[in-house]
């Protein structure tokens, strides 16, 4: 798997962070090792700053979306869904009188399917009922999914950060062990925000200081209707480096390593090619 730098959101590629993709394999590789107790996962090795060796593995059809705040802006968001009135989610009830931002009294784990245009929120009930998943394999999957957000909430909060909200990815091996793929807690696939100014910001109605691509998010939504519109504005220079440098932060507080620029005096593909050939050189081979 060659993590990019390319960055998405509202199911189209928005723009190019710098070091983006080596923020978000290091920062996945740092969890996957922090969570193997909970949930064994897909990585063999990581060769490279971009890259990470994975078993192969049948992926469930279901994304895990795990919130313990009501926030965001996409169509399929807590937030969005709650400002047009729907107060039954994912087979959950959510009460009246939230406001944007409000921490939830218990994380929601708020599923949602993967179709091929757009994801749908479903219920563990209609999960099961529709064939998508057993219920043994539900319960194992989702089991997993609500302890992997408690670790990583209380590893943020240690760190000084909130983690907001995250999906995670399962599937099983070649031995049918149900296993955790793709990324888990990145700043792409997760909402963090400071914790020590949070309170006070969302006592004053302003919105958290977030260390994620909702950051992106919000700048496209105040420029035009990122889902309609067929040609979105180019995201300003100040605006990218800004992003560039807060997932760096994010990974610098999370992990406590220092970020390690990557040299320009070779290409990234190059270092890529050298880095596998040197550890696993039959991939090379055939490659």
């Amino acid at each position: 798997m060659i993590t990019t730098d390319r960055q998405s959101a509202f199911d189209r590629v928005l723009a190019s962070v710098p070091y983006k993709g080596q923020v978000l394999n290091l920062t996945s590789a740092w969890w996957f090792d922090k969570t193997k107790d909970i949930l064994p996962n897909h990585v063999i090795a990581v060769p490279d700053p971009n890259v990470t060796i994975a078993k192969k593995c049948d992926v469930l059809p279901i994304e895990f979306v795990v919130r313990g705040f009501i926030t965001g802006t996409t169509s399929t968001s807590l937030w969005t869904q709650y400002q047009k009135g729907v107060r039954h989610y994912c087979g959950h009830v959510i009460p009246e009188g939230l406001r944007k931002n409000q921490q939830l009294e218990k994380p929601l784990l708020t599923p949602t399917t993967k179709d091929a245009e757009h994801d749908r929120p479903i219920s563990a009930e209609d999960i099961v009922l529709e064939g998508w998943m057993t219920e043994e394999d539900w319960y194992k999957a989702s089991t997993a999914a609500m302890r992997l957000f408690s670790c990583g909430q209380q590893i943020a909060k240690q760190h000084g950060l909130m983690l907001v909200d995250t999906k995670y990815e399962m599937g099983k091996d070649a031995q049918g062990n149900m296993v955790l793929v793709d990324e888990i807690h990145t700043p792409d696939s997760s909402r963090y925000w400071l914790a020590d100014s949070y309170a006070e910001r969302f006592a004053n109605h302003a919105e958290p200081e977030n260390i994620d691509k909702e950051f992106l998010r919000l700048w496209f939504t105040e420029q035009c209707d990122p889902y309609r519109d067929d040609i979105l504005p180019k995201a300003p220079e100040e605006l990218i480096v800004t992003l560039s440098s807060r997932y760096i932060q994010l990974y610098e507080m999370i992990t406590g390593n220092a970020f390690a620029f990557p040299s320009m005096q070779i290409s990234v593909q190059e270092r890529i090619r050298q880095n596998i050939e040197a550890n696993f050189p039959f991939l090379a081979k055939d490659g």
